[in-house]
């Protein structure tokens, strides 16, 4: 799944070509592509014609178009799953192989939802209010992420220290800390010189944060280049690639030199995916 930079990039991508926007007709194309929203397929492509989209946002890798008409507002959650690219082409443009969603727009364009492997997908939400944000309810529950002025680090810090698991487990979970991936928490790891499997407990206050502080600075840092795209499926609207992978310290580095003290980096499992660390400036807990 796409992490924070990525989903981003999208949203600004979005956001530039979308707001003031109507939709128009909207069609479903394959049998998934609308499986969360419960109401059905037609309910959807009915309640969103006419829809004036006033607003993109984004909590952590979660993406929603805020679309409202007199009587009706309405949050489309887009779910990107491993593969879900959201395109704007003209609406003359070819069709790409494994475009699942397509929503006309009222200048001409199209937005194209696209999801090869078809994990991803689109519903509609109500909305509720967390915390002074209005937030889709089906994204209540996720916490603020850093690029947000609900963000409290030093909140963050103590509820790791309650936790007695692993710091890398800890930064991964939704609930905790949003839009830190798999990714970025390597990198925010070989920043703060931590190794992954440390606990949470064990590690001091001011460390936390600072692990906090590295995670915030690689994804600003990534956001600012498109993200990192390690294969074609992540995308921005136009269909560009990212760039971020050029300056990866740790992830997807396995055997190559740490840039900080020349060991080679190590890769271990982790979660059916890899963990990629400095054995020398991140030693694993005994």
């Amino acid at each position: 799944m796409p992490e924070l930079p990525e989903v981003e990039t999208i949203r600004m991508g979005l956001a530039e070509h979308l707001i003031g926007r109507r939709i128009g007709d909207v069609d479903i194309l394959h049998l998934r592509a609308a499986r969360r929203h419960v109401l059905g397929d037609d309910d959807l492509r009915n309640r969103l014609r006419g829809k004036e989209i006033r607003d993109v946002q984004r909590r952590g890798k979660y993406l929603w178009l805020d679309a409202a008409d007199p009587a009706d507002d309405v949050a489309v959650v887009v779910h990107l799953g491993m593969s879900g690219q959201m395109l704007l082409a003209g609406a003359e443009a070819a069709e790409p192989t494994h475009l699942r969603i397509r929503a006309q727009l009222d200048d001409g364009n199209e937005l194209r939802f696209v999801d090869q492997r078809t994990f991803g997908g689109w519903h509609l939400d109500e909305y509720a209010d967390v915390a002074a944000r209005r937030l889709p309810e089906s994204i209540a529950h996720i916490a603020a992420d850093p690029f947000e002025d609900a963000y409290d680090p030093d909140a963050v810090v103590k509820v790791l220290r309650r936790k007695d698991t692993e710091i890398k487990r800890a930064i991964l979970d939704q609930t905790v800390v949003s839009g830190v991936g798999n990714i970025y928490a390597d990198e925010a790891l070989w920043r703060a010189r931590l190794h992954g499997r440390r606990r949470t407990k064990a590690i001091p206050s001011a460390k936390l944060r600072e692990l906090l502080d590295r995670a915030s600075d690689v994804m600003a840092e990534a956001i600012v280049v498109g993200g990192t795209s390690f294969d074609d499926l992540y995308v921005n609207v136009n269909g560009e690639s990212g760039y971020f992978d050029r300056a990866l310290n740790a992830y997807g580095r396995e055997g190559e030199p740490c840039e900080r003290c020349g060991t080679a980096i190590v890769r271990e499992s982790f979660m059916n995916r890899g963990s990629f660390f400095c054995p020398q400036c991140q030693r694993p807990p005994r």
